[in-house]
């Protein structure tokens, strides 16, 4: 294979880990690329993942980072899992529980009726807990030190949700997703637990495609620092790096 020029521009597939923030990704592989180069480089990525998400994050370094809104705007896929009976200030495992409620009744109907209210254009209200901006600052940020967030609710498109498996014992279930730019899936979790009556929070999450790529294609992050070792790199001569301004 070809050596990697992240100078000119390089897309890398990913394999999120858990707990790690997208920024956490971010900084790795434009630490290794660093390291590997000698000069600062622009690396992004296209489309966060939660800190309790796993799965693929597209990063574009060097050139290609002007091409990170098309990528962001590409349909996305995930695995969800609800567990049920239980709701939560972020709407998923980051914050303890805030409300219980009853699950009696809850059965694979009920759920698959629920879930076909959500396919379509649908309101949604990213949680307080997130990354969008509330009076210049991340909502996050104020939900973190107690203060009380207004979220504006927006638009967004989703195309399938599928029932892959359900424990009525937990009760918990697992959800094939595909959607488009911007959805919360915690905030669809939240949704139909309120549709059902019964309350729900995120507990797993996998983002498994974005537009063609595929989850089955990314590296690790020591697969890809093992892929930059094994291809090597594009050194570019001192000159073009100073026109560059990189």
């Amino acid at each position: 294979m070809e050596p990697y020029d992240f100078l000119k521009g390089e897309l890398l597939l990913l394999d999120k880990p858990l707990a790690w923030t997208s920024f956490d990704l971010v900084n790795k592989v434009r630490n290794h690329i660093r390291r590997q180069l000698g000069l600062k480089l622009k690396v992004g990525h296209a489309g966060t993942l939660d800190p309790l998400a796993t799965g693929l994050v597209v990063v574009c370094t060097g050139r290609m980072t002007k091409s990170i809104d098309l990528f962001q705007a590409q349909e996305k896929e995930y695995e969800a899992e609800l567990t049920f009976g239980l709701t939560t200030p972020s709407f998923d495992g980051e914050t303890e529980p805030d409300a219980r409620f009853p699950t009696e009744g809850l059965d694979q109907a009920a759920l698959e009726r629920a879930l076909a209210r959500f396919v379509g254009t649908i309101s949604q209200t990213p949680p307080a807990f997130s990354a969008k901006k509330v009076d210049g600052e991340r909502a996050y940020k104020k939900a973190r030190k107690g203060e009380a967030v207004r979220m504006k609710s927006f638009e967004v498109s989703i195309r399938s949700i599928e029932l892959l498996e359900a424990d009525w014992q937990v009760p918990r279930a697992r959800l094939r997703v595909v959607c488009g730019k911007g959805t919360y899936i915690r905030s669809l979790a939240h949704d139909i637990g309120a549709e059902l009556g019964c309350g729900a929070y995120l507990s797993a999450l996998r983002r498994t495609r974005i537009g063609d790529f595929a989850v089955s294609q990314a590296l690790g992050v020591e697969g890809f620092q093992h892929s930059v070792e094994e291809r090597g790199c594009v050194v570019p001569d001192p000159a073009p790096q100073r026109r560059e301004g990189l």
